[in-house]
């Protein structure tokens, strides 16, 4: 700004607007211009773009463990809101009686004594279900519009009373209010059993550990099912061909569905040659590539909302995983790469009219900036 103003630059509405236009098609544009970069720089050949991993992680949801109580706590206040943004006066809404329900059962599942539990949960039940009774007696005289925003809601309460009644509920099951589409993946692991949130899958090269695609796969599919679109992603992103995939055993038995790859795993260690068997042991070098995706570049919570919001998420972290990649080799290889990339961004060096350069020496302007990445 010139000068300074009281109002805000621009609305904050704008960042999300912005984001719904893109889509998953124009983030994917920025990962496939740092793949390109890395081609055209000459730190990876156009080859062993033929040649990747697949593997797939869960990419956790911004939401609370989900609990009974909590969840049963929230659509209580959250249906109270709705009716006062309606207009509607409730005899009552339960805050006191709802804290105290919740604190209750917290210290009861923490005790581990679970008939205890049962009685909490089954006054939040009636609590919630009051409220709903309380708000359907209303809606009549409301306008069409907000009749349908109270019925989105109470939609999801019903969806809460009825599957923390059954024991195992049936069907889709609600894990967070504000985030619908969070889906509940078990991994089998010690200290995190199950994971809340989204299937992604990871593809990177074999041997330079480059992220070729990252997809999100909403419903929970099972892995081998997701490879047909992970490769295609892939392939589009990098302009080549893609002739072998190393994956693990969770791609067992998809062939058939994806013609014109060898799919290599150690179930098929008998049938595989030797320098097949030894770049099979390659594999597990995307394990880390997915805990830096997690730890580094924000991929272990995704804030944005809606699957068209995981979708972007996931590409767009790894996406900075492969801007940092290019930084790192850039410091590897030294000076002389920093401007061929500069070049080939389009902020190098360029001549005026006359012909002459615009700057006194190829380092003239970003002496502060090489100072300080390559001390």
């Amino acid at each position: 700004m010139e000068y300074f103003e009281h109002r805000a630059p621009c609305d904050p509405t704008l960042i999300g607007k912005f984001r719904k236009l893109i889509g998953e098609e124009g983030v994917e544009e920025l990962l496939a211009k740092t793949i390109a970069v890395a081609v055209n720089l000459k730190l990876i050949s156009k080859k062993s773009l033929e040649t990747v991993v697949v593997d797939s992680t869960v990419q956790p949801k911004a939401v609370a463990h989900p609990t009974d109580s909590r969840l049963l706590e929230v659509c209580r206040s959250k249906l109270v809101e709705l009716a006062k943004a309606a207009g509607i006066a409730l005899k009552q809404t339960f805050a006191k009686e709802g804290k105290t329900l919740t604190r209750q059962a917290s210290g009861y599942a923490h005790a581990k004594q679970f008939q205890r539990l049962k009685k909490p949960l089954r006054r939040q039940r009636t609590i919630i279900e009051k409220l709903m009774r309380g708000i359907q007696a209303r809606m009549g005289t409301l306008s069409e519009r907000i009749r349908a925003m109270l019925q989105a809601g109470l939609d999801k309460a019903q969806q809460l009373v009825t599957q923390t009644k059954q024991r195992k509920a049936t069907g889709p099951k609600l894990y967070s209010w504000h985030a619908p589409e969070t889906e509940c993946l078990a991994k089998g692991k010690a200290r995190t059993p199950y994971e809340f949130g989204v299937k992604v899958g990871i593809a990177s090269t074999l041997r330079h550990n480059l992220i070729l695609g990252a997809r999100s796969f909403p419903n929970n599919p099972f892995d081998g099912h997701t490879l047909n679109e992970q490769l295609e992603q892939a392939q589009i992103l990098t302009d080549s061909t893609i002739r072998d995939v190393y994956v693990d055993l969770g791609y067992r038995g998809v062939d058939a569905a994806n013609p014109g790859v060898s799919i290599k795993h150690r179930g098929k260690a008998k049938r595989l040659t030797e320098r097949e068997r030894r770049l099979l042991k390659r594999r597990q070098a995307i394990e880390p590539i997915i805990g830096h995706l997690k730890a580094d570049h924000r991929m272990d919570r995704c804030h944005l909302k809606g699957q068209t919001g995981d979708a972007i998420h996931a590409v767009l972290c790894a996406a900075g995983y492969n801007i940092k990649w290019l930084l790192r080799m850039i410091r590897k290889k030294g000076v002389r790469l920093f401007l061929s990339l500069l070049q080939a961004l389009g902020l190098g060096r360029g001549t005026n009219r006359s012909g002459h350069s615009n700057c006194t020496h190829p380092l003239a302007g970003f002496k502060t900036y090489t100072q300080r990445a390559f001390a």
